[in-house]
């Protein structure tokens, strides 16, 4: 039974994954076709919340790789080429966009590197997505493949689609977050982007029966409703987005749009389940012992409560339309006395990163122990030792770095900080 928590955890971590960091990656891809003006505005809606939105992929990938190994033992190996791909993609994305935003000015290099990465994001994670429904060439549980089977025709169907859904996401979110489109290129761009999505939804669902090699679950009642009710479901998400698009109110097409894909999702799950991997791989055969699956359930299950308040907590930050800051002008300085320079705290440098480096290590060990403890395989700890360990880990991490902070190794000397020094001087001087 708890393998399919694992399971089920692992669909709602990807359907989150979808849903959010879809809409950062098609926000991306639109930068490349936007005036140049508008590409920085579309980096800064992007960096609110792209870090939370990601976050849901590595928990995905922590649930298979604990939960599921059977999974990691036939997929990775099959897909690792577009994988490492992606996360190439996403290191230079998240780079892009960083850089961008700190630089005070439109950077095109920088605003073009994140576009592209977006793009090569989506299109990566649409060749998985092909390979893994194609059903990768297997034998008891090992990949018997080679390395490119991943490509495919349907393959590349499914990259081409998840291309267009992204960009969907991303035009529905921009119009929740800008003011920069009217209303009526508005309307005519959600609504192609719409109509391409359904086109490839229809194309994709009409070959999938041909690519994968299982057996599609719909001569069972259950799974024949529970398909077609997700079917009716994305058909009204899908219409109330096409009359959303253009008209207020202005987060209506977005939250269609993610309704959409996370019924298309359910529906996918629903035809092929208990089948992870095709043609019949279950989740009983891809599970890891019964002492694993509890100690992944109860860790990961834990987690997710606060990376969604992260994520709801970025959503109220950041609510309402971007609007461009305008720094205030600082005051010209004037000529002030010279005063001797405050000396330079101590560094201590090595000293806090060695005590860094052994807290992390600290942390592993602590967090490797658990699950044999939990597992019932250790012999020379126990439960109460785990938590003592790990507590006294994160007390010391605190409490360090307090003391770094009281002695000023935190604190930096902005050029900003020494402007406003200065003008603040020049008003007390006669």
């Amino acid at each position: 039974m708890l393998e399919y928590a694992a399971y089920a955890l692992v669909l709602f971590s990807l359907g989150m994954y979808v849903v959010l960091d879809g809409y950062d990656l098609g926000v991306g891809m639109l930068s490349l076709a936007a005036e140049p003006e508008r590409r920085r505005e579309y980096g800064e809606i992007v960096a609110t919340a792209w870090d939370a939105n990601e976050s849901w992929i590595i928990l995905a990938g922590v649930v298979l790789w604990a939960g599921l190994p059977g999974v990691y033992s036939v997929l990775l190996p099959a897909v690792y080429l577009p994988l490492i791909g992606m996360l190439i993609a996403i290191i230079l994305r998240g780079l892009g966009l960083e850089m961008h935003s700190a630089a005070g000015g439109y950077r095109r290099g920088w605003a073009l590197l994140f576009g592209g990465a977006s793009l090569a994001a989506a299109v990566c994670q649409g060749l998985v997505l092909g390979a893994l429904l194609s059903g990768p060439r297997q034998r008891g549980g090992v990949f018997t493949g080679g390395a490119f089977d991943w490509l495919s025709p349907y393959s590349v169907l499914c990259a081409l689609g998840l291309v267009v859904l992204y960009l969907l996401a991303g035009a529905a979110w921009l119009q929740d977050k800008t003011e920069g489109w009217s209303r009526s290129r508005t309307r005519r761009t959600g609504r192609s982007l719409l109509a391409a999505t359904a086109v490839m939804a229809v194309v994709l669902g009409l070959l999938l029966p041909g690519a994968d090699p299982q057996e599609l679950q719909l001569g069972e009642p259950v799974r024949a409703v529970l398909f077609w009710l997700a079917v009716v479901a994305a058909v009204g998400a899908g219409t109330v987005a096409w009359f959303g698009f253009g008209r207020g109110p202005d987060w209506r097409p977005f939250a269609a749009v993610a309704t959409m894909t996370a019924v298309g999702l359910l529906g996918l799950a629903v035809i092929t389940a208990p089948v992870v991997v095709p043609p019949g791989l279950t989740v009983h055969q891809a599970a890891s012992p019964h002492s694993s699956q509890l100690f992944l359930v109860l860790g990961v299950g834990l987690c997710m409560p606060f990376v969604l308040a992260y994520n709801v907590y970025a959503w109220r930050s950041f609510r309402g339309k971007y609007t461009d800051p305008v720094e205030p002008a600082l005051p010209r300085p004037r000529a002030v006395p010279l005063t001797p320079a405050a000396p330079p705290p101590p560094s201590g440098t090595v000293r806090t990163v060695l005590r860094r480096t052994l807290l992390v290590v600290l942390g592993i060990v602590a967090t490797a122990l658990s699950q044999d403890v939990f597992g019932g395989v250790a012999e020379w700890i126990g439960p109460i030792g785990v938590t003592v360990l790990a507590g006294t880990a994160l007390a010391a991490w605190i409490a360090g770095d307090r003391r770094d902070r009281r002695a000023g190794y935190f604190d930096v000397d902005t050029g900003a900080d020494a402007v406003a020094g200065a003008g603040a001087g020049a008003e007390r001087t006669p």
